[in-house]
């Protein structure tokens, strides 16, 4: 039978030949990061603004030409309007009000007010309002949920290797979590709860295929003792090269189908992800393994130390 090999299964690529190129390019990414998102912020929705959400579904496909210009003369401040699935279903987010629910409640009787005669057989799906506190609420547990997941890691790396390997992979996490808000930021993507849960999907896609590399890493150390560390590291990622190379591939094939054809409710959530994937493979390369090097990686007192020293590879 024909095998899909998208990278041949011996390689002898010097990654870590270009590791201080890697570390010049991530230390460029992550500042142009900080600076786009303290300078201009990111696009969050309403789920951590607060404010209004409307869901409506028109008779027929839905004008939302004629639905925008009508929302922007009712003096409710920014209006955003978005086809929610089919052509027929319309999400209809207003800016949080000024004042108490009662000043949303007559927000809300303004936009039926004027849809209702201009579009006759509109129906109302769902009213959600979102105040600062849930919001505020929403954004400490959002910011929890990212950290703790990232120490969860943290402990989990240090027993499974030793710390060496453990704030690597932290170091690679960061990296990722950095790089994906700084993209936020300059894209302009809606960010909400969804955003939230794409970035913990990349920190587990992340550690997942830093935890491979890893595991040959240790494996060549009690295997190569007399070769360098950093050809070490070459043969262990070539050795698994050829493997993430796959995995990355056959999940953006999955998350491209998502973003063409998923529709626009969970566009930005595919394109965090396939963003996600692609940083978390680069990093698992060229930051998580080259970091070790950095971080003075010795092969110390190590398990089945007594195992003969095998010949390096060529």
């Amino acid at each position: 039978m024909f095998r899909l090999k998208l990278v041949p299964t011996k390689t002898s690529l010097r990654f870590m030949d270009r590791r201080r190129l890697a570390f010049a390019l991530s230390a460029l990414l992550i500042l142009g990061s900080v600076i786009m998102y303290f300078g201009q912020g990111l696009n969050r929705g309403i789920d951590f603004e607060g404010g209004i959400l409307v869901e409506v579904k028109t008779d027929g496909p839905a004008d939302l030409g004629a639905m925008r210009s009508l929302m922007s003369g009712l003096g409710l401040g920014e209006v955003a309007l978005q086809e929610f699935g089919a052509p027929d279903d319309v999400l209809i987010r207003v800016e949080r009000q000024p004042g108490a629910a009662e000043a949303q409640e007559a927000a809300v009787a303004i936009v039926k007010e004027a849809l209702n005669p201009e579009f006759p057989g509109i129906s109302y799906r769902r009213v959600e309002f979102v105040g600062p506190t849930v919001s505020a609420e929403l954004v400490e547990a959002a910011t929890f949920a990212v950290l703790t997941a990232v120490a969860i890691m943290l402990i989990y790396i240090w027993f499974r290797f030793e710390w060496h390997f453990s704030v690597g992979a932290v170091i690679a996490l960061v990296h990722d979590v950095v790089i994906t808000l700084g993209m936020f930021a300059v894209t302009g993507i809606e960010f909400n709860l969804a955003s939230v849960a794409a970035i913990l999907t990349i920190v587990g896609y992340s550690i997942n295929d830093t935890v491979v590399v890893y595991d040959r890493i240790r494996e060549n150390l009690r295997k190569y003792k007399q070769m360098p560390l950093p050809d070490l590291l070459n043969v262990s990622i070539n050795d698994t090269l050829s493997r993430t190379v796959m995995t990355s591939v056959t999940t953006l094939l999955a998350l491209l189908a998502l973003f063409i054809f998923g529709g626009e409710v969970i566009r930005g959530f595919a394109f965090a992800m396939i963003w996600g994937v692609v940083i978390g493979t680069y990093s698992s390369i060229f930051v998580a393994a080259p970091v070790l090097i950095q971080l003075g990686l010795k092969r110390g007192n190590r398990e089945l130390e007594d195992e003969p020293d095998v010949k390096a590879p060529a």
